[in-house]
């Protein structure tokens, strides 16, 4: 007797934006699986970066009175107040570009905007803003990272993101041989892990990094 193919999630007449993956209830791992990828959760081994990050405390200080001072009920409010800061200066240590609602089209299941797409050197970096709900916004970041697999022109065979809310970060990578999506363990929350989190960051789009 054999087993009745499962229906695809996915419709053959229909196009998903990148932010059509947020409002899909399945699984991720069920969606991410009809893209022709796996989903895994464990620690993601990070090029962290070691040098001192000179402006550190200034930025801690500028994001601590915007957290007091700022109502970031909205979105566009946690992106201009609290992410956009923090990825200037990433942008400014690692002479990395930043693209803000970077378009790309692969096919009708993978299009849509990038939030933040930040590219050095050597590596690139896809940033996704989320008011609330970093479960669904993990899926979307993990359909964007195999949508760059097929756009970015890098032979780099990890590509990293992240997740945010704004005062909570979630990374992942998307390794491009295996085609797996790793869900890292880790939240990192603004300001109190503002160091890590900027280490991370600068280790991923850093030169010094080509692992």
């Amino acid at each position: 007797m054999t087993t009745p193919h499962r229906p695809s999630i996915l419709k053959p007449d229909e196009t998903y934006t990148f932010r059509k993956y947020f409002d899909l209830k399945f699984a991720p791992a069920d969606i991410l699986r009809e893209l022709g990828a796996s989903l895994t959760k464990a620690p993601i081994n990070f090029p962290i970066n070691t040098q001192a990050i000179t402006r550190l405390a200034s930025l801690q200080e500028r994001l601590e009175e915007a957290i007091t001072r700022v109502s970031l009920t909205s979105e566009a409010a946690r992106r201009e107040v609290l992410i956009a800061p923090i990825l200037l200066e990433v942008a400014h240590i690692t002479e990395a570009l930043i693209n803000i609602e970077y378009t790309i089209e692969i096919n009708q299941y993978l299009r849509g905007d990038l939030d933040y797409y930040l590219q050095s050197q050597h590596q690139i970096l896809v940033v996704e803003a989320k008011q609330a709900d970093l479960t669904r916004g993990f899926t979307q970041l993990a359909v964007e990272l195999i949508a760059l697999d097929s756009w970015v022109e890098s032979n780099e065979p990890v590509l990293y993101g992240a997740v945010t809310t704004g005062d909570i970060w979630q990374f992942g990578s998307f390794q491009r041989v295996s085609r797996v999506v790793t869900q890292d363990l880790m939240l990192y929350r603004v300001p109190t892990d503002l160091e890590i989190l900027m280490q991370i960051l600068v280790g991923i789009l850093s030169k010094t990094n080509n692992d």
